[in-house]
């Protein structure tokens, strides 16, 4: 396993690397903030909470999680919604996976499809979410398991520069970033080309 570059932050990093927890809360976090925002969002609740454990996320005083979402600098752009995000996402960790986030990816020898199941069930992941996880664990986790890259789709490919798994360090991130941002000019054009074509007639 490489040692993950993802926030700017050293003790954020180191985190994100050892503690898996941190890492499926990080994911949970990347949507509508900048994925070093997201990412070092775990290690913020580490340091207020004096530690990431499943259990007590999920059964934690959902004002008092709120809060300490809330505290500057903020775990993320909207902390309460987030909050309610991360204590159901532990909740389920703790209901079905004992309270180790490994165990989604590890338990019964499964395979990228498997993997992929159990990710897109868990409250917050949608299925491209669930796909650049997969992608994060195999790129960079030391995930082996059997179909990974084809679970993950075009996120698993190498050299793709699509998603947070593609990232090792500033220039890979800068990729990253350039690619999305193509990706959106692209989507925003071809919906103001579809706006802008006349309505097809009753008789066509």
């Amino acid at each position: 396993m490489t040692r993950l570059h993802i926030t700017g932050d050293e003790d954020a990093d180191t985190l994100l690397s050892e503690d898996p927890l941190a890492l499926l809360i990080g994911m949970l976090l990347d949507q509508q903030v900048a994925m070093e925002t997201a990412f070092a969002g775990p290690h913020k609740l580490a340091e207020r909470l004096g530690g990431l454990d499943a259990h007590r996320l999920a059964t934690i005083n959902p004002d008092e999680l709120a809060e300490v979402c809330r505290t500057p600098p903020a775990v993320h752009r909207y902390p309460g919604s987030m909050a309610g995000r991360i204590q159901t996402l532990c909740a389920a960790v703790v209901a079905d996976y004992d309270g180790d986030a490994a165990v989604i990816w590890t338990r019964d020898d499964p395979d990228g499809r498997e993997i992929l199941r159990r990710l897109k069930a868990l409250p917050g992941f949608g299925a491209q979410k669930a796909q650049i996880f997969l992608a994060l664990l195999g790129k960079q986790r030391g995930l082996q398991a059997p179909g990974w890259r084809e679970a993950a789709g075009a996120y698993g490919e190498d050299g793709a520069f699509r998603s947070v798994a593609d990232i090792v360090d500033a220039d890979s991130l800068t990729k990253v970033r350039e690619t999305k941002r193509a990706a959106k000019a692209a989507a925003k054009a071809a919906k103001a080309t579809k706006a802008n074509q006349p309505a097809a007639s009753a008789g066509s």
